[in-house]
């Protein structure tokens, strides 16, 4: 479930994409990390066709990888490695995450809803016009992220982290915010409305300091009706 080989090309460091015997079934074997495997389409390919041939996906390494217009709709996955994938136009419901990794992953215009997603990492994250609504979030990762024009409403992020994330028109509408971390984020027209922001943990007076941090360059996400920060 947790095998994390390294690429098989001396000094490099990249996990080792997942392997798959003659009845397209996982196996341990050693591989390549995408910038070094032979055949990159063919690749690409088993992993593409394993997902979408399986419900229950455990320990799959597919880092790296472009995933668009793919259906994840009911499918569980457990301990799997997305690291720096981008995800573009996934539009699914019900998915289950277990122990998951999507560092530095990138998702622009998906709608996960009805998302279960606990004990996962999306540490570094790009949030680009998706919505993670009506989601069990629990005791995930969200560090460093950047979210733009994005929506967590109707969700229960109980014990998650956002340290040092940037959140942009960004909503958290009717959450459960028990235990949850926004230390030292950087936030401009982003709503808490209706959540219990009480119950989550705030950089002191950071309130209206913060939009005062955020560059040019990531204020230029923002929308023509911005939405009012409350808490």
């Amino acid at each position: 479930m947790f095998t994390q080989n390294t690429c098989c090309v001396h000094h490099c460091r990249n996990i080792a994409l997942s392997t798959f015997d003659e009845d397209g079934n996982l196996t341990e074997e050693k591989n390549y990390c995408l910038d070094h495997i032979p055949n990159p389409g063919k690749a690409k390919d088993d992993i593409y066709k394993y997902i979408a041939t399986h419900d229950k996906i455990v320990g799959l390494n597919a880092c790296g990888l472009i995933f668009t217009d793919v259906d994840f709709t009911n499918k569980k996955f457990f301990g799997c490695n997305f690291y720096h994938c981008t995800f573009m136009n996934i539009h699914s419901e019900n998915v289950l995450l277990r122990m998951c990794i999507f560092d530095f992953a990138v998702f622009n215009d998906c709608s996960l809803i009805q998302t279960n997603s606990i004990f996962n990492s999306f540490s570094g994250c790009t949030f680009t016009h998706s919505l993670f609504t009506s989601s069990e979030l629990i005791q995930n990762n969200f560090n460093g992220c950047k979210a733009y024009q994005s929506s967590f409403d109707n969700s229960d992020l109980f014990n998650s982290r956002f340290i040092n994330a940037t959140l942009v028109d960004t909503s958290f509408r009717n959450c459960n915010l028990k235990k949850s971390l926004f230390l030292y984020s950087k936030r401009a027209n982003v709503s808490f409305k209706m959540s219990n922001t009480r119950e989550a943990e705030f950089v002191k007076d950071d309130v209206d300091s913060m939009i005062s941090h955020l560059s040019d360059e990531e204020l230029s996400n923002t929308h023509d009706n911005p939405v009012e920060e409350q808490q």
